[in-house]
C-alpha cells in the first residue's frame, strides 16, 4: 500500500484507499472537467471535497498542494517512474491524464497539439472571461453601477462563444467526430454561463445554436452526468 503521510494535504483529508489517485475538488466548471476525465478514463480515484465556504483552499493543508489556492488538484500514487506526483491546473491535469491512461488525445502529433491548442483556448478564453461574467452578473459584481465593466464580459463572451460556434461547424466535437480532452475542458464551462450563471440570454446564446447542440452531447455522456456531482457536496 502507498505511502501518502509525506503529504500535508492527507493531514485533513485523509486517503481511504492511498493506491488511487486522490482527487481534491468541488463540483464548479474546473472541479468538473477532472472529475469528467477520470470517469471517462475508468482510472480509479478517491474524491474529496474542499468546500469553499469553509475557505478549505485557503488552509495549510490545500496551500501544500496547490499554493494558487484553486481546484482541482490531485496526487497520483503512482506518478512517472512509479513515484507519487503531486499537480494542480485542471489543463495539466487533463493533459496528464490523457498521457497516463492513453485515451482521449489523437496518437499523431499534429492532432495532439491541435487538442492541447483548443485546451489552451479554453483555459485563457472561456474560462476566465465566463468567470467574469457570472461574478458580473451572479455575484458581487452585480451591485456594480456602472454598466461597462459588465459589457465588456459580456461582449468577450459573446465573441469566444461565435468562436467555438465556426469551429464545430461539420464537426459533433472540438477535434470532429472523437471526443478529447479539448471537450472536457470546455463543455463545463458553456454548461454554466447558460445555466448556473443565468446569463445564457444576456449573451444571446440561442444565437449559437451548434454550440447548444454540443453541449447537450457532451452533457448526455454517462461519465459527464456523474462527474457534475462529484465530489458530492456535503
Amino acid at each position: 500500500m502507498a505511502d501518502l503521510s509525506s503529504f500535508k494535504i492527507t493531514q485533513r483529508w485523509p486517503a481511504a484507499n492511498p493506491d488511487v489517485i486522490q482527487l481534491y475538488s468541488l463540483p464548479t466548471p474546473n472541479g468538473i472537467k477532472v472529475s469528467a476525465m477520470l470517469e471517462e478514463t475508468g482510472l480509479a480515484y478517491e474524491p474529496h471535497l474542499v468546500n469553499f465556504s469553509s475557505n478549505d483552499q485557503l488552509t495549510p493543508e490545500f496551500l501544500s498542494l496547490n499554493p494558487n489556492n484553486k481546484i482541482p488538484a490531485i496526487i497520483d500514487p503512482n506518478g512517472p517512474d512509479g513515484k507519487p506526483l503531486e499537480l494542480f491546473e485542471s489543463g495539466a491535469i487533463l493533459f496528464y491524464l490523457a498521457e497516463k491512461s492513453g485515451k482521449f488525445i489523437p496518437q499523431d502529433a499534429a492532432g495532439r497539439y491541435e487538442t492541447l491548442q483548443w485546451v489552451m483556448f479554453q483555459m485563457g478564453g472561456p474560462g476566465p472571461m465566463f468567470g467574469q461574467v457570472g461574478y458580473f452578473v451572479k455575484f458581487a459584481g452585480k451591485d456594480i453601477v456602472d454598466p461597462r465593466p459588465r459589457q465588456r464580459y459580456l461582449d468577450e463572451a459573446r465573441r469566444l462563444l461565435g468562436v467555438i460556434e465556426g469551429r464545430l461547424t461539420g464537426r459533433d466535437y472540438m477535434m470532429g467526430s472523437a471526443y478529447t480532452i479539448a471537450d472536457i475542458a470546455l463543455w463545463p464551462w458553456l454548461r454554466t454561463i447558460n445555466g448556473f450563471y443565468g446569463a445564457g440570454e444576456l449573451v444571446g446564446i440561442k444565437d449559437f445554436p451548434k454550440v447548444l447542440d454540443y453541449v447537450k452531447r457532451c452533457e448526455e455522456r454517462p461519465a459527464s452526468q456523474k462527474a457534475v456531482n462529484i465530489p458530492a457536496r456535503g
